[in-house]
């Protein structure tokens, strides 16, 4: 017994430990958690599925990965207005609606410094895809298409 007593306080500190950890992934974890597939590419996409996370986008970052891309996730069909403020580089906008069938694309948004301008989808969306500029055109994306989600 007095054995399993000096051990205790090793294990409660390892609990502590193993709890930290699994807060800081959940938090600071790996953000990649979907892919969107089109046709013949699949975009690896972090989620903004919460106020916060879709009022921060993209902004404040200095690039994107080729294969790389943002999904905004909304709980209900809506029609949202996207805006480039402080975001450094040019994106192509997807948006998508609850069937998963593109509705409508912005390719090339310019960035804004003093005036940004309101993007908004031709009718209600589920989804928006945020990816680099040249996307689009490159991989041939048309309205019309539906995507997959993995």
């Amino acid at each position: 017994m007095r054995p399993l007593m000096k051990l205790f306080p090793r294990i409660i500190s390892l609990l502590i430990v193993a709890i930290l950890i699994c807060s800081f992934i959940s938090v600071y974890g790996e953000k990649v958690t979907q892919e969107v597939c089109f046709k013949n590419v699949c975009v690896h996409c972090e989620i903004a599925d919460s106020g916060n996370k879709r009022a921060k986008g993209l902004m404040f970052r200095k690039e994107l990965a080729k294969d790389r891309g943002m999904l905004f996730i909304f709980d209900k069909e809506t029609m949202p207005s996207f805006w480039m403020k402080n975001v450094e580089f040019p994106l192509d906008i997807i948006w998508i609606n609850q069937d998963k069938k593109i509705i409508g694309i912005n390719t090339n948004v310019p960035l804004c410094k003093d005036y940004c301008e309101s993007i908004m989808p031709p009718d209600k969306i589920r989804y928006v895809l945020e990816v680099n500029a040249g996307f689009v055109d490159k991989n041939q994306v048309k309205i019309g298409e539906r995507v997959n989600f993995r």
